[in-house]
């Protein structure tokens, strides 16, 4: 089982500073969300943890090893990785599509083989997207897009996925079956970080949250602990407070604006 840890990192674009001495730690067994206002960060946090950000101080590692010192190869056999908007090429199908995740386990001239038809059938069945295997990607639509990234990233076998609001375009059916996907894959060992602007979905799903506020970790923990009624008012300007939620779980009420 596989650890993530972010370590004060500091990140600039275009010559602004975003992030400013964040440290993270993902664990394997939970979903960890990366929630905080726009433009707080989350984006940004994540693209350093699979290095298509560098810092600019601190580091990023994988069970104490630096990623940087890794080959891209190695890094992709270990992080999954599914974006906000995930880049799809035309001509191939979804099952081609999502086998394409399966080359980071096969030397550059290995064919595919039966394992790697056994495990993109799995991961597309996972998603729900077995009855359009066969469709050409470019005539999906945007949620449709959003779970053959998901897929994809699954058909790595990773052990730490990386995913940039996983809910994106989805309607909110398929926004429950893929967070809840996400808790079973977690409590199977897998280590999942994510970002989500839903507070409410954050809350419900996710075993642990980090809160950023100005590219910097102003709270992390459960979330009950860490959605203060003063962290709600404070950060996202909203009254609000975590409650006992059914089955055991919680859930988070919001009833009005910080200032009304």
């Amino acid at each position: 089982m596989t650890t993530l840890t972010a370590l004060d990192v500091d990140a600039r674009l275009g010559g602004r500073q975003i992030l400013d001495g964040v440290g993270l730690t993902v664990t394997p067994g939970r979903v960890t969300a990366l929630v905080g206002p726009n433009g707080s960060g989350k984006t940004t946090l994540l693209r350093t943890c699979y290095r298509a950000l560098p810092t600019t101080a601190g580091l990023v590692s994988i069970d104490g090893a630096d990623i940087t010192s890794l080959r891209r190869r190695a890094l992709a056999r270990t992080v999954g990785v599914s974006t906000q908007e995930p880049v799809s090429l035309g001509g191939i199908t979804v099952r081609e599509s999502v086998r394409l995740g399966r080359t980071v386990k096969r030397g550059m001239f290995e064919p595919f083989g039966t394992d790697d038809s056994e495990v993109v059938d799995t991961v597309l069945a996972q998603v729900g997207m077995t009855a359009l295997a066969e469709r050409d990607v470019l005539a999906l639509s945007g949620g449709e897009r959003q779970r053959v990234s998901i897929a994809r990233a699954l058909a790595q076998q990773p052990e730490v996925l990386l995913l940039d609001e996983p809910t994106n375009h989805l309607d909110l059916h398929q926004q429950l079956s893929v967070l809840t996907l996400l808790r079973r894959l977690a409590a199977d060992g897998l280590a999942v970080l994510l970002t989500l602007h839903d507070l409410r979905m954050a809350t419900e799903y996710c075993d642990a949250m980090a809160v950023l506020e100005r590219g910097r970790v102003v709270a992390d923990g459960p979330p009950e602990k860490v959605l203060s009624p003063a962290l709600l008012a404070d950060v996202f300007g909203v009254r609000g407070e975590v409650r006992p939620g059914r089955a055991g779980g919680r859930t988070l009420d919001v009833w009005g604006l910080a200032d009304e």
